[in-house]
């Protein structure tokens, strides 16, 4: 289950899986960049792959962190938003919880 303040959803492994890895990349991606940004330097990152998209915007050390997820038989859909300072943390949260489902 994820969420914050007033709402959460409950993904299914498989879903929790595939956004464990994007997140991953997406974080790689503002690693590889970070160092050649400026701090006051506006940036957006995206990634999609089917059923997740993930956008990453703001500055090199504050960020927010939108996701949507489509069901590829279109079951279900939602969006998710983690404003700054709440985005740095997610997915350090999400690590720990793939982590402890081994």
């Amino acid at each position: 289950m994820i969420g914050v303040d007033n709402w959460s959803i409950e993904l299914q492994k498989s879903e929790f899986h595939s956004l464990y890895f994007l997140l991953t990349r997406i974080n790689k991606q503002l690693l590889d960049i970070k160092n050649e940004l400026m701090d006051e330097e506006s940036i957006t990152l995206e990634l999609e792959k089917l059923p997740w998209y993930i956008e990453l915007d703001g500055k090199k050390n504050e960020w927010s962190l939108r996701l949507v997820f489509e069901s590829q038989d279109q079951t279900r859909s939602f969006e998710m938003y983690w404003p700054i300072p709440i985005a740095q943390n997610l997915f350090y949260e999400i690590k720990n919880m793939w982590e402890s489902m081994d």
